[in-house]
């Protein structure tokens, strides 16, 4: 029988719920636009996460939509946009 190749596929490390645990300030961050970020997805709060390729990357805020951040990343010789809420996002330096 073939394996799965779904949305979450192969995650149970990145997605467990030890790494749930932030405080209430990881969702009131503001981010300005030009600022870089980093990608660390929460699975808290799985419906708003990028896919799983982006954990970890570096990427520059480019523009807002609703309360989620547009955040443009390398990814190779390419460059990827990525919608996500502030809780998947962190401060570079």
């Amino acid at each position: 029988m073939k394996h799965s190749k779904g949305y979450r596929t192969r995650g149970r490390n990145l997605f467990s719920s030890e790494r749930a645990r932030k405080g209430l300030s990881v969702y009131l961050r503001k981010y300005e636009i030009g600022s870089k970020v980093h990608i660390n997805i929460n699975p808290a709060s799985i419906n708003t996460a990028p896919h799983r390729r982006f954990q970890g990357l570096t990427g520059v805020v480019v523009g807002k939509r609703g309360r989620a951040y547009i955040v443009e990343v390398n990814l190779g010789n390419e460059k990827k946009t990525v919608i996500t809420t502030p809780e998947h996002l962190e401060p570079a330096g």
